[in-house]
Parts: structure tokens; sequence; C-alpha cells
């Protein structure tokens, strides 16, 4: 069987559980970690004979992912603002819509003194990692309530060169905070969905995906952005700003809880699929 054959068959099994581009993408993948191809090397070798090895190995990675068992996690590796970032179940998988977030405090900081940042929930670190390679200059620091999750990052940290202030500590519980001092950039990415959605989503999410990241208590699921804007009103040194990622229905909730906490600005941003993802909270106004 020839690297093209194999390629087809990837994709017209995996076009069972993902979409047909889906399906395309994550082969490629499958095909560059198995053959360690280039994209356009494969294309060179597409009539390549493959070996035993070669066929166990994609026969291996393609069981799993009829399990919907996330690419990301098989390879333990994701792509995160042109960085490559090990990941594994301890840690979301980085995404798009985080980078735009990035891509945000990077625009603000172009108007701001920016000496010292925050992540908060930081999971593969991917955030204030990227954060820290652009701004090497910014004293970063991370923190997560999971041992697991800040393992990761650490690894990441020590892979990609960067220097951040790794912490185990939980957000939510306020004596645990008095440990922070004030930063001028807090940003986050904390759990946002309700756990009553948990099955509407796609089960490669919620099977596999850790669900401390990702869900919160049906009776209070702002809970983090509560959390978030008493803390900032404290330990924001001045003129600083709150990035957040948030739930596309909870803006208007999101907002007013930073408004009661007296942010003077509180700005919506759509992400590229025109969905209410993010928000910045300042006593400046946010571009």
């Amino acid at each position: 069987m020839t690297i093209a054959e194999i390629r087809f068959q990837l994709i017209q099994k995996l076009k069972i559980i993902y979409s047909e581009s889906e399906a395309a993408n994550i082969t490629e993948l499958v095909l560059e970690h198995v053959f360690k191809f280039s994209k356009s090397e494969l294309i060179i070798n597409s009539q390549r004979k493959i070996d035993d090895k070669e066929d166990r190995d994609t026969v291996t990675i393609l069981a799993r992912l009829l399990q919907h068992e996330p690419i990301q996690y098989i390879l333990q590796e994701a792509w995160f603002y042109n960085y490559k970032f090990f990941v594994d179940k301890n840690v979301l998988i980085p995404r798009p819509e985080t980078e735009e977030l990035v891509e945000w405090i990077l625009k603000e900081s172009v108007h701001q003194k920016i000496e010292t940042i925050l992540d908060v929930g930081t999971g593969s670190g991917c955030i204030s990692i990227a954060l820290k390679i652009i701004l090497p200059t910014v004293t970063v620091t991370a923190i997560d309530c999971c041992s697991e999750a800040l393992f990761v990052a650490a690894t990441n940290a020590a892979n990609l060169n960067a220097e951040v202030n790794l912490m185990l500590l939980d957000f939510l519980n306020k004596e645990n905070r008095k440990q922070l001092e004030q930063f001028d950039i807090i940003v986050s990415n904390p759990p946002y969905i309700p756990r009553k959605d948990k099955e509407t989503m796609n089960k490669n999410v919620w099977m596999y995906e850790p669900e401390k990241a990702l869900f919160v208590p049906d009776y209070d699921p702002v809970i983090f952005y509560t959390s978030l804007a008493e803390f900032g009103k404290e330990h924001l040194k001045e003129g600083g700003s709150v990035f957040t990622e948030i739930h596309e229905d909870f803006a208007d909730e999101v907002s007013a809880i930073f408004k009661k906490n007296e942010f003077q600005f509180v700005t919506v941003k759509k992400d590229l699929q025109g969905k209410n993802r993010m928000i910045c909270a300042t006593g400046n106004s946010c571009d």
C-alpha cells in the first residue's frame, strides 16, 4: 500500500465521525507523524510503499481516533501561536479563539506599558508562554489548581525556553488569592460551560478533555468571572486590564459583573466565527 492509498483510506474512515475537511486535516497530521514527512514531502512521496511498522502505527492511531480521542492527545502535541506545545489529558487542547485573545492583548500592549502578567488557570501554559516569548521583558506568572496541569506547563516552558513563574493555587479561594501581587494584565481562559450542556458537545471534547477545565455548576456558570473581577479590582495596577474568554451566552452577565466591580470600560469582542468570545475590562477603553 502507498502513502496515497493510506491517505484515502484514513479520510474515508474518519468521515464516519468527522466532517470531510476535519477528516482530511486529521489525516495529514497522522501521516506527518507516522512518516516524519512535511506536507510537501508527503505529496512528493505519495507513491512510496509503506512498511509494516508504518502500517501498524497508522492502524493503532486510527483505532484511537475512531473512539473519538482527539488527535492532539494521541500525538501529544498541539500548535498554538506558531509554537508546538506538549499536551495530555490533564490540560485543554489550545484553540484558535484563544490565539485571538493573545492577539488582542498584544494589540493593547502597544498602548500600555506592561511589566507584569498573570495567567489564571494556565493549563498547558499556552497563553502565558506565548506572551512571554513575544514580550520577553515582561514578568509572567501562571497559576493553576491542578498539579498535573502545571507539570505540562512546566514542560512546555522548558521546551520553548520561556521563563514563566508557575504556582499551584486555587483561584476560587479568596485566601489563596492574597498570595498574589499586583499585575498590569490579568488573563484567563476559565471553565465556563454549564454542566447541563455536556451532552450537546462533541464526544471528542467531553469524553477526553479534563472536566475541571471545561465545566462550571449550572447554578453559578459565571463563578470564575466573579472571582476575576473581585481580584482585578484589588490587584490590577493603575491602567491595567483583565482579558478573559467567555461563554457566548453570558456576555451580558459577565460584563455586569465587571462593571459592578468598578471597571469603567468593558468591551466584548467576537471571535472569527462571529460569537461573543472574549472580554476586556479596564479603567481605559479597549480597542
